[in-house]
This record gives structure tokens, C-alpha cells and sequence, in this order.
């Protein structure tokens, strides 16, 4: 798999920070937090990056992602009982839209931290993945 490492590192950053804090606060907390863990492992991100949406070559709006990050991983953030389909594709339509290869869906809401990884297919890197298979 392709940028292994890097979602491991911030999967970690991650387990860090829910084993720390635990489940129960809004995602806000959890969001300044994960910055702290990635800073502390020199892991380089954007926070609340604000990227145009276009149709038809016009932009449309603008979404804000809760990370990029080294350009090519988008983290999403939740802080919620469960993760459901609605979510996995909020997080796969921020990929598509910015054309980013990989997107990591993490929330702090449960008992234990759950994740995902979502492949963008329609990137040239993921042309043979499956963004169902998590």
C-alpha cells in the first residue's frame, strides 16, 4: 500500500490523543490536539485547509478539509457514536474534489478510536483500488 507509513504515523498520532483524552468532546478539541501529536512527530500538515470545489471548470464554493497532509492525505475528523456510509463519502468527495490520492477518516467519538482509509480511484495513483475496501 502506497504512503503506508505516513497513515500509520498519523494513526498513531491519533491513538495518542483519543487514549489521552477519551471519547466525549466535540471535534474541535480533538482537531487542535491531533495538531499538537503531528507537530511533535514532524509530520507536515495544513490545518482547516480551504480548497475550491469546481463543476464544469467553474468554481462553485469552497469546503475546508479538518488536515492536509505533504499535499496528498486528507484527514477528516469525527466526533461521533459511529461512523456511517454518509461520512465515508464526505470524506471520499473531499478526495475526488481535490484530487487527492488518500483520505483518512478518524473519530474520537466511540470508545476506541475508529479509522478508515478511502482511496481515491480516480486519482492516477489508485487506479486499482477498490475505495470500498477499508
Amino acid at each position: 500500500m502506497k504512503h503506508k507509513e505516513l497513515t500509520h504515523a498519523v494513526i498513531g498520532c491519533a491513538m495518542k490523543v483519543h487514549s489521552t483524552l477519551g471519547s466525549g468532546f466535540q471535534e474541535v478539541i480533538y482537531q487542535q490536539a491531533l495538531a499538537i501529536e503531528l507537530a511533535n512527530s514532524n509530520i507536515e500538515f495544513e490545518r482547516e485547509k480551504e480548497m475550491d470545489i469546481f463543476y464544469s471548470g467553474e468554481c462553485i464554493g469552497t469546503r475546508r478539509v479538518d488536515f492536509l497532509i505533504d499535499g496528498f492525505l486528507i484527514v477528516e475528523l469525527k466526533a461521533i457514536s459511529v461512523i456511517d456510509d454518509s461520512h465515508v463519502a464526505q470524506t471520499m468527495n473531499y478526495c475526488e474534489a481535490f484530487d487527492v490520492s488518500l483520505g483518512l477518516l478518524l473519530n474520537f467519538g466511540s470508545k476506541k478510536l475508529e479509522f478508515k482509509r478511502i482511496y481515491n480511484t480516480n486519482h492516477e495513483e489508485n487506479s486499482s483500488y477498490n475505495p470500498y475496501i477499508l
